[in-house]
């Protein structure tokens, strides 16, 4: 008989929809915090029939199960740091804005507004409901369209990406990163704006369409990194690179482009991916 070996990952939560085709929401993130030695709960706020090609169904669970399902984690876990993802309805939004006002661990928001097949994953009338989720964010994550959305200033390029991310920081978020994969340009350029001031991390643009899951896999891993005790800007610096490895070795999986590979850096049999 072997005596107990335990382990004390550290801990995080990812609110968020359930994608069938495993390539985002929740499966994109418990696999990248797993990628990431993190223990990952989760409160699930959609299901959603999906693959590589579409959503094809949402069934949105009611606020008051999502908010549970986050009172049961919270209760019981360490939590080190929340991510949220898609949330769907005014709602659901307002329940999750609600739940983490007086969270004490990092949280990071990424908008989910529009699906990579271009597929809307939330209700228009939710958009102006996220502005109180956005006061309770370290830091909020979004694509150039969801900038636009929020802010009503489209980045197209690092000076209009700062003024974006100025407004959501008005918003209340300590920080925002404005994700360069939806402006055109080589390399991609990743802009970090926060109260000591702006980065921007680089990193080359992979010829590819296969990023279903690249926004839930990045906000994911920073979430981690956070859990993990990371400084934000390292959080952020360390999950854009794990994008863009794990971009350029997706998954060449379904009828569609592919998804990306949170496990990019450990292959399935456990050796290391650079072998």
């Amino acid at each position: 008989m072997l005596d107990p070996a335990p382990e004390r990952p550290p801990v995080a939560i990812a609110i968020a929809g359930s994608d069938s085709g495993g390539g985002a929401g929740i499966q994109a993130d418990l696999k990248t915090m797993a990628a990431h030695g993190v223990y990952g709960t989760t409160a699930i706020t959609a299901a959603t029939a999906q693959h590589t090609r579409g959503v094809e169904d949402t069934h949105v669970l009611p606020a008051d199960a999502v908010e549970a399902q986050i009172r049961a984690v919270m209760g019981d876990f360490d939590v080190g740091a929340i991510k949220t993802g898609m949330l769907a309805t005014t709602p659901i939004v307002d329940a999750v804005a609600d739940a983490l006002a007086d969270a004490d661990a990092p949280v990071v928001v990424d908008p989910v507004m529009v699906a990579a097949s271009g597929d809307r994953l939330l209700d228009p009338e939710a958009e102006a409901a996220y502005e109180a989720l956005i006061g309770e964010a370290t830091l909020v994550t979004p694509n150039a369209d969801e900038a636009a959305v929020l802010t009503g200033v489209e980045p197209t390029d690092r000076e209009s990406a700062v003024e974006a991310g100025e407004a959501l920081r008005s918003m209340g978020a300590d920080a925002a990163l404005l994700k360069g994969g939806h402006v055109a340009g080589d390399p991609v350029q990743d802009v970090l704006v926060a109260a000591d001031g702006t980065a921007v991390f680089e990193h080359p643009r992979v010829d590819t369409d296969a990023t279903h899951g690249s926004g839930c896999a990045l906000s994911s891993a920073i979430a981690a990194r956070l859990a993990r005790g990371d400084a934000l800007a390292n959080a952020v610096e360390g999950g854009t690179d794990f994008l863009g490895r794990a971009v350029r070795r997706h998954y060449d999986v379904g009828q569609g482009p592919g998804a990306v590979n949170p496990f990019t850096d450990v292959h399935l049999d456990g050796s290391p991916a650079s072998e």
